[in-house]
């Protein structure tokens, strides 16, 4: 909050100084908007830091899983496996690995530590894991093959988002080639005719 009023005062200056200047209703409007626009500045640049987490969490999930499950399957328990793959991989999602880590070694039950990394990256991949590792600990349930099995339906999920972010982009390739690239060249084309034409037409005069 402390962020968006300030952002809304910053706003408001430079707002009030160019609706002075600007010509009837847009003088106006802009004294309106411009501190509107900073209020809410906050809160786009946040949402655009929390998606590109999102992106860089799911990018990294399924790299991690397999090297989780490797460290398991050689013996390490799952706090431990966690505190050693977190540290030798960087992003967002191996620094959560090492919080939980941390917790655990300070007297935190590993299922609270879980929860909390849930509450912290609210993601369908790793609300999945959390329930994975839950089953896997109340049935009894090898841990690898979980991993595994979580590897691979990250790694699906990863390229079913890809291909969604494709189909969305489509559209908007389209858009720009309509209202950009196309006209650009019909101006081009149309500025070769007329200096054709104009060329042309000079002779034409000299011989009527």
């Amino acid at each position: 909050m402390a962020a968006k009023v300030g952002a809304t005062v910053a706003a408001f200056v430079p707002g009030t100084l160019i609706g002075t200047i600007a010509p009837g209703r847009l003088g106006l409007l802009m004294i309106v908007v411009a501190p509107i626009a900073g209020f809410m500045a906050p809160d786009v640049w946040l949402a655009r830091r929390a998606a590109e987490r999102a992106r860089a969490v799911r990018a990294q999930l399924p790299e991690l899983l397999d090297l989780l499950r490797v460290t398991v399957d050689a013996g390490a328990s799952l706090p431990s496996a966690l505190a050693t793959v977190g540290d030798r991989a960087q992003g967002p999602l191996a620094a959560e690995w090492r919080i939980v880590a941390r917790e655990v070694a300070l007297g935190v039950p590993l299922v609270e530590a879980i929860a909390e990394m849930e509450a912290r990256m609210p993601l369908p991949e790793i609300g999945a894991l959390a329930r994975a590792l839950e089953r896997t600990r109340r049935h009894g349930v090898p841990l690898g093959a979980t991993l595994a099995a979580q590897a691979t339906g990250a790694r699906q999920a990863l390229a079913r988002r890809v291909r969604e972010d494709a189909a969305r982009a489509a559209p908007k390739i389209q858009l720009v080639v309509a209202l950009l690239l196309v006209p650009s060249v019909l101006l081009l084309v149309a500025a070769a005719l007329i200096a054709a034409l104009v060329g042309s037409g000079g002779a034409g005069l000299e011989a009527w």
